[in-house]
């Protein structure tokens, strides 16, 4: 039998149609990898929105610096009102970061009928409740993929996708610097080495205290959180450590205790309201997070009715998070003025719980002397709290020891002020190590 043939649509050509104009504040590593990018895939882009897209102007401080690869003459410009005031203009990449001047210039484009696409996690993080009402009065959009997990569309699963799904936990490892570092570690190399290492692989800034503070992934949770739990949470919500402090020691002593340690990002919403924070933390070598090695990135998402969903993939790179500016305007370019929400979608005040009451297990490790009945003092103290000890490791030498106690989850109010106590005590020498634990699975 001849299988029946349909005919082929006759559709105009994309590539004869007028271009669309887009701009970009900012030319350096992701700008020129999103200018780059739109070049190498016109014809695909031009086959999706029916036009290509070209960037007709590039926001730079120094127009006479040499820029990536594929910019054209003529694009860069020095003015911002250049790119404000192009009606030819149709959406508009913030990719420069900082909060200021790029909050003022953002709500000028608003202002100026333009969408924007963002991948500036610390100025939603602090106003994105600003930008989202001014974003909404104007009647445009404001997307922001690339703000948090560069290639990795968490945002767009929690804002659409899942909206309805009431999820209730989300957790992972949002900061692709640090995992990278900590892989290292975990393999034997020194902090300062692997820093170093990481800067010349362009994972981590030439000034990288965002990323080894924990800044940056304190930023991504706030994000995170309030979308998934349609509530405002900004980056002065989120308490958080990074590994600038931490110890090699304390990475081999977790994985003799068969952990790893990850920098994790949590936000969970429980019956006083919503726990967040981001803390190195030891992971149980069956969790799904711990095989998540090198920069890549990796969040869970928990709800009773999705039970768990886990999105991984490259969490740093400059091609990476222009991927996910570039799906941003696509988004823009196809849907404008139909089917996005274009509020924050925030419409519950849950309080945050203080970070004495969320439940945790924990890590403590103490330089004690090594004499009998020093294990017994301190399990007195952590009882007289109300924590437990789940397991014990010491390691002896010349008189003391150091000693290492994985407790069973308790308030981290409670457990700190045991901590303290046992730090007073005449036992023991120096300041304890204390590191947060996953206990969930």
């Amino acid at each position: 039998m001849t299988p029946k043939r349909y005919p082929t649509a006759r559709l105009p050509n994309p590539m004869a149609a007028d271009p669309i104009g887009i701009g970009l504040l900012g030319c350096g590593t992701v700008g020129s990898a999103v200018n780059r990018l739109l070049a190498a895939r016109r014809d695909d882009v031009a086959r999706v929105l029916g036009a290509p897209v070209v960037v007709r102007r590039a926001l730079v401080r120094d127009v006479t610096r040499p820029r990536g690869e594929g910019v054209r003459d003529g694009i860069l410009t020095d003015d911002f009102a250049a790119i404000r005031d192009d009606p030819a203009i149709a959406v508009v990449a913030e990719v420069m970061g900082g909060v200021e001047p790029t909050r003022t210039w953002m709500l000028e484009l608003f202002a100026a009928g333009k969408s924007v696409v963002t991948a500036n996690k610390q100025l939603l993080a602090r106003h994105g409740a600003e930008l989202f009402a001014a974003a909404e009065e104007h009647g445009v959009q404001l997307r922001f993929e690339a703000s948090v997990c560069a290639a990795i569309p968490v945002v767009k699963v929690l804002r659409e996708s899942m909206v309805a799904s009431e999820v209730n936990a989300v957790l992972g490892i949002v900061n692709g610097t640090t995992n990278y570092m900590l892989t290292a570690m975990a393999a034997g190399a020194d902090y300062a080495d692997v820093l170093v290492e990481a800067q010349r692989l362009g994972y981590a800034e030439a000034d990288p205290t965002e990323d080894v503070t924990g800044a940056d992934a304190a930023a991504k949770i706030a994000i995170l959180a309030s979308i998934a739990f349609h509530t405002r949470v900004t980056i002065d919500d989120v308490p958080h450590e990074g590994i600038d402090r931490l110890d090699s020691l304390d990475v081999a002593f977790a994985d003799d205790l068969g952990y790893s340690v990850k920098l994790i990002g949590q936000a969970r919403r429980v019956e006083q309201g919503v726990v967040v924070g981001v803390a190195p933390t030891l992971v149980p070598r069956a969790h799904g997070l711990s095989a998540v090695n090198g920069s890549f990135n990796a969040v869970m998402l928990r709800g009773d009715a999705i039970r768990e969903v886990t999105l991984v993939g490259p969490g740093a790179g400059g091609d990476e998070t222009a991927s996910a500016v570039i799906g941003d305007l696509m988004g823009v370019l196809g849907t404008s003025g139909t089917g996005f929400p274009r509020g924050d979608g925030l419409f519950r005040d849950l309080p945050l719980v203080a970070p004495d009451d969320a439940v945790s297990a924990l890590y403590l490790r103490l330089d004690v002397k090594d004499e009998p009945g020093v294990l017994a003092r301190i399990a007195s103290v952590l009882a007289d709290e109300r924590v437990s000890i789940d397991s014990v490791v010491q390691r002896a030498e010349n008189g003391r020891a150091q000693l290492v106690i994985v407790t069973h989850p308790a308030a981290e109010g409670s457990a700190r002020r045991a901590i303290a106590t046992i730090a007073d005590l005449d036992i023991c020498a120096g300041d304890p190590v204390v590191l947060r634990v996953l206990a969930d699975g």
